[in-house]
C-alpha cells in the first residue's frame, strides 16, 4: 500500500513538472467548466486555454467533449425589416388600404427598392393574397389574412434562436427566408464541455510554487550566462500529439507538368507555348477542319462574343482555303465554299494542336529541318462536368517534322513517352481525326477503375493540312493526348471535380509526384 502512495506521489510530480505555464494557470479555475469564465479569471485568450486544455486532456487531468450548436441569428437586411417590416408587410399594408394600387404607385408609396418590390409581389402572390392583372396589384384574398402577421414575420421576431427549438412551420419559414439576401444568417457554434477526472480534482487542490518557475527552453543566452544552474527544466510530453507542420511544395497539377516536360526535354524536344485564346483559322481550319464540323459548334467551342482576330498573310489563308475547297492537288476537299469570316472568330482553344500548326508556319519560314517540338497547356471544352469529364483539362502535344519520319517512329516516341510516365500497360488502337491519316488513339490501363482509359489520339499529319504550310508534303509525326487522366491515376483521384476543388486539407495530405 505504501508502494502504491510512493508511485502516484511520483507519477503525480512528474506531471506536476511537466505541465506548461498556461496549463498552471488554468487548473485552479477548471471547475468553471466554461471557457468564457476561465477567459475571465486566467486572463489567457481563448485560443490559448483550448491548447492548454488539450494538453490537460492527454495527461488526464481532464475529460473534453465538443458540442455542436446550430443557431439562426439576423441578418444585415433582418435588422432592418425588424423595424421598418418586411417588403410584403409595407406592401400588404397598402394595398389593404385601397384594394387596388398600380404598380408605380406601389413602388413609389412603399418606398422599396426594386429587388424588394419584386420579393414583396412573389411572397404575396406565393400566398394568394393579390393578383396583378393589367399593371395593377389586387386584393384577391381576404383582408384579414393581409392584415395579420405572416409566419415570416412572427419568426423574424422571435431571432435569434438555436435550430433545433424551431417547430415545423417556423422551419418553414425559415427556409423562405433563406433564400432571400442577408434577412436571416445561420451560425454553427461548437462549444467545448470539460469534466474534471479525480486525478485533476487533485491538481485543483495543489499550491503552485510560481516563485521556482522551470525552464521551459534552452537558449544560447542560457547557456552562455549558465543562469540555468540549480534551476529546474520543465519535464517535455513526448507521447502528446503536436501540430501537423506540413512543408511547402508545389501545387500537384503544377508538379506533374513540370516532370512531364522534363521528360519532354529530355527527349530532345523543345517547347512551344502560346495564348489560350486563339483564332478559328489556327484552331480548325489550318488543321483541316470543316467550317461545318459538329465540333465548331457552341455546344463544344467557347467562343469570344464581338471579337475576331486578325489572320495570317494572305498567301497562307488562300492556301489553306484552296485546301479546303479541294483545290490542291491529289484532294477533294470538304467540297463547300470556305469563308474568311468564320476563320476570324475567336475562341479559347480547343486543343494545343494550333501551337502545332503555328510552330509548322515558323519552321517554314526557318527551314527547321528536322525538328521536335512539344507543348504542355490548358484547352477548354463546352463540356458536362461530370465524373470524367470538365470545361478545361490539360494536354500534352507533340510534333516531329523530318522527311524520313514514318508511323513506326511516331509509336516509339509515344511508347517511350508514357514508359517514363510509368505506364507499363500501354494499348495504341486505329482511329480517325479530320487532320490525320492514318491516327490512332492511346489507351493506358487504369488500376482503379480496371478498364482502358483513353488518353488522346496521335497520326501524321494529312498533306491537305502540310502542303498549304511548305508547299508541299512533308511527313509529320503529331500527338495531344490528354494529361489530367494521368494526374488523377497517380493521386488516386477518382473524380474529375476533385482535380480543381483547392482543399487545403486534402492539398496538404497530398503525395509528392516522385516517378
Amino acid at each position: 500500500m505504501e508502494k502504491t502512495t510512493k508511485e502516484h506521489d511520483s507519477n503525480t510530480q512528474k506531471i506536476i513538472e511537466s505541465l506548461s505555464p498556461n496549463e498552471i494557470k488554468i487548473i485552479p479555475y477548471l471547475r468553471e467548466e466554461n471557457i468564457n469564465k476561465i477567459n475571465e479569471k486566467s486572463g489567457l485568450d481563448k485560443t490559448s486555454i483550448v491548447r492548454a486544455l488539450e494538453f490537460l486532456s492527454n495527461k488526464g487531468i481532464v475529460k473534453l467533449s465538443s458540442k455542436k450548436e446550430i443557431t439562426i441569428e439576423f441578418g444585415l437586411n433582418g435588422l432592418l425589416y425588424l423595424k421598418q417590416g418586411l417588403p410584403e408587410r409595407r406592401l400588404s399594408n397598402l394595398i389593404a388600404k385601397k384594394n387596388s394600387i398600380s404598380l408605380e404607385e406601389a413602388k413609389e408609396q412603399s418606398k422599396l427598392n426594386d429587388n424588394e418590390f419584386k420579393a414583396a409581389i412573389g411572397a404575396l402572390k406565393k400566398k394568394a393574397l393579390i393578383s396583378l392583372v393589367n399593371g395593377n396589384l389586387i386584393l384577391s384574398g381576404k383582408k384579414e389574412e393581409l392584415i395579420e402577421k405572416t409566419l415570416e414575420e412572427k419568426f423574424l421576431e422571435s431571432l435569434p434562436r438555436p435550430f433545433e427549438s424551431l417547430k415545423p412551420e417556423e422551419k418553414y419559414a425559415l427556409e423562405n427566408l433563406k433564400s432571400r439576401r442577408e434577412i436571416i444568417e445561420i451560425n454553427e457554434n461548437k462549444s467545448i464541455e470539460i469534466l474534471i477526472t479525480k486525478f485533476g480534482e487533485e491538481l485543483v487542490k495543489h499550491k503552485f510554487d510560481f516563485s521556482k518557475e522551470m525552464i521551459e527552453a534552452i537558449t544560447p543566452n542560457l547557456i552562455k550566462t549558465g543562469s540555468w544552474h540549480g534551476k529546474k527544466f520543465r519535464r517535455y510530453d513526448i507521447n502528446s500529439p503536436v501540430p501537423k507542420i506540413f512543408g511547402r511544395k508545389k501545387y500537384f497539377i503544377n508538379q506533374s507538368t513540370d516532370y512531364a516536360k522534363k521528360v519532354w526535354l529530355e527527349m530532345g524536344f523543345k517547347e512551344m507555348t502560346g495564348p489560350m485564346t486563339i483564332s478559328s483559322f489556327w484552331n480548325f481550319d489550318a488543321l483541316f477542319t470543316a467550317q461545318d464540323h459538329p465540333v465548331r459548334e457552341m455546344q463544344d467551342t467557347f467562343f469570344i462574343k464581338d471579337k475576331t482576330a486578325k489572320l495570317p498573310d494572305k498567301k497562307l489563308v488562300n492556301e489553306i482555303k484552296n485546301s479546303h475547297e479541294g483545290k490542291i492537288k491529289g484532294s477533294k476537299g470538304w467540297q463547300y465554299e470556305w469563308k474568311e469570316t468564320d476563320a476570324k472568330k475567336v475562341l479559347l482553344r480547343t486543343h494545343t494542336t494550333c501551337l502545332s500548326m503555328q510552330t509548322l508556319k515558323k519552321i517554314a519560314e526557318t527551314k527547321e529541318f528536322p525538328a521536335k517540338y512539344f507543348a504542355l497547356g490548358k484547352c477548354f471544352r463546352n463540356e458536362t462536368v461530370d465524373v470524367t469529364h470538365g470545361f478545361e483539362f490539360n494536354q500534352t502535344e507533340g510534333i516531329v517534322i523530318d522527311e524520313n519520319a514514318n508511323f513506326r517512329q511516331l509509336l516509339g516516341y509515344l511508347i517511350e513517352f508514357f514508359k517514363k510516365m510509368g505506364y507499363k500497360k500501354i494499348r495504341i488502337r486505329p482511329s480517325y481525326f479530320p487532320y490525320t491519316e492514318p491516327s490512332l488513339e492511346i489507351d493506358i490501363y487504369h488500376p482503379i477503375f480496371k478498364k482502358w482509359v483513353e488518353l488522346g489520339g496521335a497520326g501524321m499529319f494529312r498533306p491537305e493540312v502540310t502542303i498549304p504550310i511548305f508547299g508541299r508534303h512533308i511527313p509529320v509525326l503529331a500527338w495531344g493526348p490528354g494529361f489530367d487522366r494521368i494526374i488523377m491515376e497517380f493521386f488516386n483521384i477518382n473524380d474529375f471535380r476533385d482535380m480543381y476543388g483547392n482543399n487545403l486539407n486534402k492539398l496538404r495530405t497530398m503525395k509528392f509526384w516522385d516517378k
